[in-house]
């Protein structure tokens, strides 16, 4: 994470891994060739409390390329908790709708590149899960009903 990319991003996103937001989440949106997406909690009243948590947007300062990690949002100063890390060098068509960058992967973009792709997009539009029942139900729907994705262990604040 570099703050000074994207301020208000970098402190949120620190914030919530400090308080162990993102620990046994499940990896719920990967489109081959374009993002991997998580963020929704394990937890439905823990995401209850999180939805209309939302921050500002920051400048556009880097470009949305391979291993660059954004906050996905719902239009202008609506991201909250939900993140993606870009799978190639193509999505820099994102800069130029307000998505700003605020960290990279410098360490295991292999891991993210294997992260299982199969379902595709969520519900209505694709196969995969649909954001309101994650958001009513949690894990307990995507361990059911989407059983191959990958989950995140346990997110860390380490230093250099």
């Amino acid at each position: 994470v570099t703050r000074a990319w994207a301020p208000i991003g970098a402190d949120r996103f620190y914030n919530l891994v400090k308080i162990g937001y993102y620990n046994g989440l499940c990896f719920f949106r990967a489109i081959d060739n374009f993002m991997v997406q998580y963020g929704i909690h394990a937890d439905p009243r823990v995401s209850t409390l999180w939805r209309d948590a939302k921050i500002d947007d920051d400048p556009v300062t880097q470009k949305n390329t391979k291993g660059r990690i954004t906050f996905a949002t719902a239009g202008p100063n609506t991201r909250t908790t939900q993140v993606f890390i870009n799978y190639n060098n193509r999505n820099v068509m994102l800069d130029g709708q307000g998505f700003a960058p605020f960290g990279e992967v410098v360490e295991g973009m292999d891991i993210v590149d294997s992260l299982y792709k199969g379902y595709g997009e969520g519900a209505p539009r694709g196969r995969g899960p649909d954001q309101g029942l994650m958001q009513k139900m949690g894990n307990a729907y995507l361990n059911k009903q989407f059983p191959k994705l990958d989950h995140i262990l346990n997110a860390s604040i380490i230093s250099e």
